[in-house]
């Protein structure tokens, strides 16, 4: 973004400040401020407009709905009750039902069947299940996995506390519902949590107010993509006065939106071509991402409501989970993240290590937030190798072979 640019969106924040309860005036600003940001992306799709028509560009993102495999995966279906009732849909993969090894357990584990572990995995922001896919499909048949939507998002009902009485979400309230999650899909048994940016703030929410979970039954953890605090610094690859002006209207400027979710809706269906490139630019950091990958992201950050993206918005802001980190210190840890994030830049996973000094930290050339749709193979090796440390195999199985990519990995 030039210096002008931030200029603009100082203008805009400045501007944004005394509209009051107009959401008209508010809307507009919004629309202002995410132009102002999404200055590139936009550029992009102009001279896509120039060559490809608005019908052909509409076809094309139908073919690859209709054709693209990710995201079809379907498990044993079921549910937990949050503390303050909020129903939270989970899936199940269980092991297959024959011992014998098979090619995909003997790639990924060497000879030997791995022991009764669960794994659950946590999804991020404006994402859902579905975000695992490749790991999903790698790991089915291999060890038991539990997949959930977090409060509000995809399958999970919205948060009854924020609904119909008004609370604010917080991280911590995700850490309880990964507790209940857990307690209805993992009643017993040793399990390994894996968590993608929020998911990974929610797996930090669950050790720092269920320490005991943590040391008597957690045997391993990876954190890909997240950060334990300091997210009001990040800029999200922009000037710092440019991050300035958004982060003192965003907030507000979410809150009005979300009071007109209708309208909202149908103009981001409107602008979809401007979003999309939005979209691309924060999730992946490559420029060969395959374009029914990068419509996948597309489609799971569309199904996230306005209303639903304005009350997440403000707990990442309060996230600080540092202290909690010390209840992972004597367990294998993953921490991974793409170089090129901008949206939890991979400083953040690099402190997550420098204070779980044992952690294998995995930091990914070429990569952005959603490491785990860009490079599946690296993020699918490194979990197969923390299940090996962890003990889910034993110590003399090996996942060397497996993953086409991961040489583009590099250990910190």
């Amino acid at each position: 973004m030039s210096e002008s640019s931030a200029e603009a969106v100082a203008a805009v924040a400045s501007a944004a400040a005394g509209v009051g309860g107009n959401w008209r005036k508010v809307t507009g600003i919004a629309g202002a401020a995410i132009g102002v940001i999404a200055a590139g992306a936009a550029a992009g799709v102009a001279i896509e407009r120039m060559t490809v028509g608005r019908g052909m560009r509409e076809r094309a993102r139908l073919a690859l709905d209709s054709t693209g495999p990710y995201g079809s995966l379907r498990g044993t279906p079921g549910t937990a009750q949050a503390d303050d009732g909020t129903e939270l849909y989970y899936e199940v993969d269980d092991i297959e039902p024959d011992v014998a090894v098979t090619p995909k357990r003997r790639r990924l584990f060497g000879r030997k069947a791995p022991a009764p572990v669960t794994v659950v995995f946590s999804h991020g922001y404006c994402l859902n299940q579905d975000s695992w896919h490749f790991q999903r499909a790698a790991l089915r048949g291999v060890v038991r996995t539990v997949h959930w939507d977090q409060r509000s998002h995809g399958r999970s009902a919205r948060g009854v506390a924020q609904l119909e009485d008004g609370m604010p979400l917080t991280i911590d309230q995700l850490g309880r519902d990964l507790k209940a999650v857990i307690d209805a899909a993992v009643p017993e048994g040793p399990i390994v949590l894996v968590g993608h940016s929020m998911g990974g703030m929610t797996v930090m929410a669950l050790a720092d107010q269920y320490p005991d979970l943590i040391r008597d039954r957690v045997v391993a953890t990876a954190f890909v993509g997240t950060s334990s605090g300091r997210l009001g610094e990040v800029n999200f690859g922009l000037p710092v006065a440019g991050v300035n002006a958004v982060r003192r209207v965003l907030p507000g400027v979410l809150k009005a939106l979300g009071q007109q979710a209708a309208l909202v809706e149908r103009g981001r269906r409107a602008t979809a071509d401007l979003f999309a490139g939005i979209i691309k630019r924060y999730s992946f950091a490559s420029r060969d991402v395959d374009p029914a990958v990068a419509r996948f992201a597309e489609r799971m950050i569309e199904g996230t409501p306005i209303d639903v993206v304005a009350e997440f918005y403000p707990a990442f802001t309060d996230h600080d989970k540092t202290a909690a980190l010390t209840h992972f210190k004597d367990m294998p840890v993953l921490v991974l993240a793409g170089i090129g994030d901008l949206v939890t830049p991979s400083e953040h996973s690099e402190a997550i290590a420098d204070l779980l000094p044992d952690a294998e930290l995995v930091l990914v050339p070429d990569a952005g937030h959603l490491v785990m749709l860009e490079h599946p193979e690296v993020v699918t090796d490194r979990l197969a190798d923390l299940l090996t440390r962890a003990g889910a195999v034993p110590a003399g199985a090996t996942v060397s072979g497996y993953g086409s990519t991961s040489s583009t990995a590099q250990r910190g």
